[in-house]
């Protein structure tokens, strides 16, 4: 995706609707903020109660890894 490290959280991110459990998607862990490191997995459970948060959702991936969302990954369209 290009060297972006750190950068704001994409819109989608943001919101606790447009995150499922099961989606993949990219996180950033506590740990990690400074240097803007992502993880990717996919979400087990969704830890923000809030419908909404600036930061990003934080979920807790299938690994146990727990982070805010920085990015949802688009779903294939059964593209090319």
């Amino acid at each position: 995706h290009g060297g972006d490290r750190g950068g704001a959280p994409s819109a989608a991110s943001q919101l606790r609707s447009s995150i499922a459990v099961g989606a993949k998607v990219s996180i950033v862990q506590k740990h990690h903020q400074r240097t803007g490191e992502r993880t990717e997995g996919s979400v087990q459970r969704i830890l923000t109660n809030s419908a909404r948060h600036p930061r990003g959702i934080k979920v807790m991936l299938a690994t146990g890894e727990v982070g805010r969302v920085h990015s949802v990954a688009n779903e294939p369209t059964g593209g090319p």
